[in-house]
């Protein structure tokens, strides 16, 4: 056993890969300890800040359907039997590893192709960096003599996932965009008024943050919408471009709003690219790869201007109407709790990203992509697709 893990994984060619594999191979009483094994490489991914989600994505990344599955069975097969410090990781944890019960079980094959495919994952493993530590938000608690916190959150986003359900499943345009507004005004509002229940109950909860996937190809460019995102929903986004991910900073609500919105928008630009893309090459134009650069560039920061002009008039409509209100106690005043907000995100990014650089979409040179991506970005829809159940 330790002959062929110090053969396979501390060492970079197919001669050492396949000579550590043929070891495992030859011995099936060995299968126990390779299993225990990719359990520890697991649990030592979460000391070094990983999360479920992030490992599979690298695995699906840097190898190939059949290790996905591998390392979907390892990770179940390690929380099942979780060290300590692993107890109490949170609902965004909890929905991370239900995602991983929908994957098959990895096909059978004969065991030196199983032995090279396991020794191949643990090796991507075992060379894990270290990623900065997410913590998740606490549910919320009342301080005595603090206003009851409504327990209508949950309600909000079914009406808002049925608004959106509507807005994906008509065929007119118009109807459309009204449905897919009211949603957006939804999820605006309920983020404004959880920072106001927050600052009347003296809440100290504190920022969380997530990972979302920035898959290539264009990953700058997408980047960028991801960013205009979280910028628009009151997070800050920050780009891990060697491991393809961005980490978003926010408070929970905010959080829900950048994963659903950003997937929404992608998948709508994705859409009008391909359909744009169709009528330039009918046209006798050849340039794919410049035209979708610059499609996507377009469209990234169109839509970041479109969404901070919706977001700036959802405040000033939500401070308009706190202002209205007479025969209530007073609470806090808007723009103070947001803007304390903003710098408590500030601050945890700071925490968390120390070193920042800033990038810029490189490669945009097609004049007629650039345009078109604008245009789309006008048509798109600002809300969210909604979560399939």
């Amino acid at each position: 056993m330790d002959s062929a893990f110090g053969t396979a994984l501390y060492a970079d060619t197919d001669a050492a890969l396949d000579a550590g594999a043929s070891l495992l191979a030859a011995d099936p009483s060995a299968d126990p300890e390779v299993a225990r094994r990719g359990r520890d490489f697991v649990a030592a991914a979460w000391r070094r800040g990983w999360q479920p989600a992030d490992v599979v994505r690298l695995v699906r990344r840097e190898l190939d359907d059949h290790h996905v599955r591998l390392v979907a069975r390892l990770i179940l097969d390690e929380q099942e039997h979780p060290a300590p410090e692993e107890a109490g990781r949170g609902s965004r944890w909890a929905a991370q590893l239900g995602e991983l019960d929908g994957f098959a079980p990895p096909p059978r094959t004969d065991r030196f192709s199983h032995a090279t495919a396991v020794l191949e994952l643990y090796r991507l493993l075992l060379r894990l960096p270290a990623l900065e530590p997410l913590g998740e938000a606490r549910a919320p608690r009342s301080s005595p003599g603090s206003p009851e916190r409504p327990s209508g959150g949950a309600r909000v986003l079914s009406r808002i996932r049925a608004l959106l359900a509507k807005a994906e499943a008509t065929g007119f345009p118009e109807e459309a965009e009204a449905l897919s507004a009211k949603a957006q005004e939804l999820m605006a509002r309920h983020s404004i008024d959880e920072a106001l229940l927050a600052a009347r109950a003296h809440d100290p909860n504190v920022p969380s943050a997530c990972r979302i996937g920035v898959d290539p190809p264009y990953e700058t460019a997408k980047a960028v919408l991801l960013d205009a995102v979280a910028r628009a929903n009151r997070c800050q986004a920050v780009w891990n471009e060697a491991l393809g991910f961005s980490t978003v900073v926010g408070f929970e609500p905010d959080l829900e709003a950048v994963e659903l919105l950003y997937t929404s928008l992608l998948v709508q630009a994705t859409t009008a690219m391909t359909t744009a893309e169709a009528a330039q090459r009918a046209g006798g134009r050849k340039r794919t790869k410049t035209f979708r650069q610059s499609f996507l560039a377009a469209y990234a920061y169109r839509i970041g201007d479109r969404l901070a002009a919706v977001a700036e008039a959802q405040t000033e409509a939500s401070g308009s109407r706190a202002e209205g209100v007479s025969g209530e106690t007073p609470g806090p005043d808007l723009l103070p709790v947001l803007a304390a907000r903003d710098l408590a995100v500030h601050e945890q990014v700071t925490r968390l990203f120390p070193d920042t650089v800033t990038t810029r979409v490189r490669g945009v040179s097609d004049e007629a992509g650039w345009h078109q991506g604008a245009e789309a970005a006008d048509r798109a829809r600002l809300a969210a697709r909604p979560r399939l159940p």
